[in-house]
């Protein structure tokens, strides 16, 4: 399995009218995601399933990994590439039990004891953060990123940065080792979601 998490894109639906929504998924696959991660907080399992079947639609032509926040049964329920658990969801363990050997499992870790038991689990790469204060719904603790140097030097695994991050302030970020950056609102909420993915991927790897 190639897992490239150079841009992950995790969507965030509650700040984009509806109809907006799929299309700018399809912009971030345009714009360079190599990841996407469909998040949903509020969606009955039903409403889940339908949208993530239509995201999957788009990620599968473009080739890129449509990752489910959280919920191993719509996972595997509309063949998605993957699953996120946090802290406080289903264990990586089970997590890597219940979708098998072939499938991308990702860990939210915010300490270098949680980023090892993930990796001894079975997770395939690891989302560190709130690197800044974030607009999302979730909450929100910050971690240095001295703790994220040393979380991508305890595991051999991919470590991503999450929270907050934009193309005017990953700067923060150069020579933190990460395989990449995740992004929510910089994408989402960007007037243009493709050039805003293709500036943000552009800038990271200028690091």
């Amino acid at each position: 399995m190639n897992l490239d998490t150079t841009l992950y894109f995790i969507t965030d639906s509650s700040t984009v009218p509806a109809e907006k929504f799929l299309p700018s998924v399809e912009a971030a696959c345009k714009g360079g995601a190599t990841i996407i991660q469909l998040r949903e907080k509020n969606k009955s399992t039903r409403e889940y399933m339908e949208l993530a079947a239509s995201v999957h639609e788009i990620t599968s032509r473009y080739n890129v990994p449509l990752i489910i926040d959280d919920r191993v049964d719509v996972a595997l329920a509309i063949g998605a590439e993957g699953v996120h658990v946090g802290q406080t969801d289903m264990p990586v363990a089970v997590a890597r039990k219940l979708m098998g050997p072939g499938k991308i499992i990702g860990a939210t870790t915010k300490t270098v004891p949680q980023a090892l038991e993930a990796y001894e689990q079975g997770a395939d790469y690891c989302g560190v953060g709130a690197i800044y204060p974030t607009t999302t719904k979730v909450v929100t603790i910050l971690t240095s990123v001295d703790t994220l140097k040393e979380i991508v030097k305890a595991v051999p695994i991919p470590v991503n940065a999450i929270g907050g991050l934009n193309k005017d302030n990953i700067h923060v970020l150069a020579g933190s080792g990460i395989a990449g950056i995740c992004a929510v609102s910089a994408i989402q909420k960007a007037a243009d979601p493709e050039a805003a993915a293709r500036e943000l991927k552009a800038a990271f790897l200028a690091l």
